[in-house]
Parts: C-alpha cells; structure tokens; sequence
C-alpha cells in the first residue's frame, strides 16, 4: 500500500484482480483457468468472457479484474499472424491502442499482411494506403525482429511488458484524476513530472 494512501484502497484491490486475470491470461494451463474456463466461458477467450447470469463471487471479482487488465492490455507484434488489424489492442501509443479506420474499402485484416517476411519490414505503401496519418506514423514505429517470434500480449504500462500492480494502479489513479478533473470543468494536467511528484 505504500504510496497509495487509503483514498485508493478500492483501486489497489481492483489491481490485484486484473493481477489474477493476468495470470490467467499467461497461463492458460493452470488448473484456476481450466476450471473457471469450463464452467464460465467454454466458448470464448477470456478476454471476451461476461459475468454470466448466476457467477461466483470469485468470477465476478475476476471479472472486474479483466475490465481493468483490457485497459492496458496489447498486443507485441512477432510475425503478426495472430494479432486482428481493426479491433485489437496493438499500436503502442498514449490513450488508443487501436486503428482509426480504414481510408479503402476492402483493408488487410491480419497485421502480417502488413508485413514483408523476407526482411521483416512493413509494407510502408500498404499502411499509407490504408491508414490515416496518425495511425501510419503509429504503426510505421513499431519495430520488428528479423528472428521468427509469435505475437504476444503485452502490458503497454511497463517496458518490459509484465503486469505490474503499482502500474495499474497508477494507470487507474490517472484515469480517476482525469475524469474528475473533466467534471469539474478543470482543464487535464499534462505536465508529466508534476503527476509524478504526486504520485511519489
């Protein structure tokens, strides 16, 4: 709790559910995922998966936790063959992981259409045809490793990628301050060193 204060008891606690729903994600070999998924959500992927019409106590609050997870949750692009262009978390970037829209009718919907697997390099006519600049400049940084990797997911809020509850706990801090902030017709800070002053 240290640094948190008891004014965000309920956010740290919401952290350490998305905790849970982390390790479940990582690890869909545990025996925790192989029950919950049986009985909660056969038919999809955990990420997808709803409270139900009579959950546990135990499914809702990893259910909570999942919510949060999704808010920082995104997608390391390998050799891109498993990571969807429009409806998923993959654009490293501040406020939306996702793409825009397509400029053309008919987009690629696989990010490995975006890429040459010869050099392992995008396809920089592909993305400026398709993208908006925003998205093109996006996706144009995101770098690719010459040696064959598989997509995986990623926690956007630390470098190395890992879950942390201290970062998710500051993401939802910022998020709270945000919206308060937007309420009370108080214009957003950005000064970056400033939050972080508070935070420490």
């Amino acid at each position: 709790m240290s640094g948190l204060g008891f004014r965000y008891l309920e956010i740290f606690n919401l952290a350490l559910l998305a905790k849970q729903a982390w390790r479940m994600l990582i690890r869909p070999e545990s025996l925790c995922f192989q029950v919950l998924k049986s009985v909660y959500f056969q038919c999809s992927d955990i990420l997808n998966a709803s409270v139900g019409s009579n959950p546990s106590k135990t499914w809702r609050a990893i259910c909570d936790g999942i919510e949060v997870m999704n808010q920082g949750l995104i997608k390391r692009i390998g050799d891109g063959k498993t990571t969807q262009i429009w409806g998923c978390n993959w654009i490293p970037r501040t406020g939306m992981f996702r793409t825009l829209f397509s400029k053309k009718p008919n987009p690629p919907t696989l990010v490995s259409d975006l890429i040459d697997h010869t050099s392992m390099t995008w396809k920089t006519e592909i993305v400026r045809n398709f993208f908006n600049h925003m998205d093109c400049e996006a996706i144009l940084q995101i770098p690719l490793s010459l040696s064959i990797q598989n997509d995986c997911w990623a926690w956007h809020y630390e470098r190395s990628g890992l879950f942390t509850v201290r970062s998710a706990s500051r993401m939802m801090i910022e998020v709270k301050k945000s919206r308060e902030d937007y309420f009370e017709g108080q214009t957003s800070c950005s000064d970056v060193e400033k939050r972080q002053r508070e935070w420490k």
